[in-house]
């Protein structure tokens, strides 16, 4: 199971870390509410536990935001604050469970089990299934591979990467800084310009296919088929 932890207490964070991946669970975590959905986006977890209090964002504006987004993965929110009222109001935000501090670690595994064994329809657009065809184009969120005309496109992980993002929503804009998490998951020290090398590799290669990669500047990339 891969289980996303946004949660800012460093104490609290390496703990329940700990604890989850003492019970066989691929565990990511982010501390910054500002970068939670993005970091959501990157690698979409099979369930979500998130914290309500955090710096950037929080807990309920990053659950609005990814819900606003599409990110349909189980949340269960983990916080001080409970009172029935701040219940209600993360359930009605888009929360699939809740549970108050201080918890038992026993209950908050059981609880999170239970939430990655719903049935549902994936993370998101690309995750599990595959996505809408776009100029001979398709993309399986199961197996990672781009596919056009039915045959695989010969591209590195990190052009796959962010073609898949691309392909989510054709013609739409996407920031650079989703995409950098969607091509770079994790890794800090890679510097944010490395998106426009994988951006211009892609390009080449996308040429055959009769759609284009286009850069807007202070937006991000976009796919558009080719007049």
């Amino acid at each position: 199971m891969k289980l996303l932890l946004i949660e800012d207490n460093p104490t609290m964070q390496a703990t329940l870390k700990r604890s989850f991946e003492r019970r066989g669970m691929q565990v990511s975590t982010c501390g910054d509410g500002a970068r939670a959905v993005d970091r959501w986006f990157a690698a979409v977890p099979d369930v979500v536990v998130l914290d309500l209090s955090l710096p950037g964002q929080d807990g309920l504006q990053v659950l609005a935001r990814a819900r606003a987004e599409g990110l349909a993965t189980p949340v269960l929110i983990l916080t001080a604050r409970g009172t029935v009222g701040d219940r209600i109001l993360g359930l009605n935000t888009g929360a699939d469970d809740y549970l108050p501090k201080p918890f038992d670690l026993d209950e908050l595994e059981a609880r999170v089990r239970a939430l990655a064994r719903r049935p549902r329809n994936g993370g998101r657009a690309d995750e599990g299934a595959e996505l809408p065809e776009f100029c001979g184009m398709r993309g399986d969120g199961q197996s990672g591979a781009v596919y056009h005309h039915g045959k695989v496109m010969d591209l590195a992980a990190r052009e796959a990467a962010l073609l898949r993002a691309l392909l989510v929503r054709p013609g739409h804009a996407v920031a650079k800084e989703r995409l950098f998490e969607s091509v770079f998951p994790g890794e800090t020290q890679v510097q944010a310009e490395a998106i426009e090398v994988v951006a211009s590799r892609l390009r080449k290669k996308l040429a055959p296919t009769g759609a284009q990669l286009v850069a807007l500047r202070g937006l991000g990339y976009l796919l558009k088929a080719e007049a």
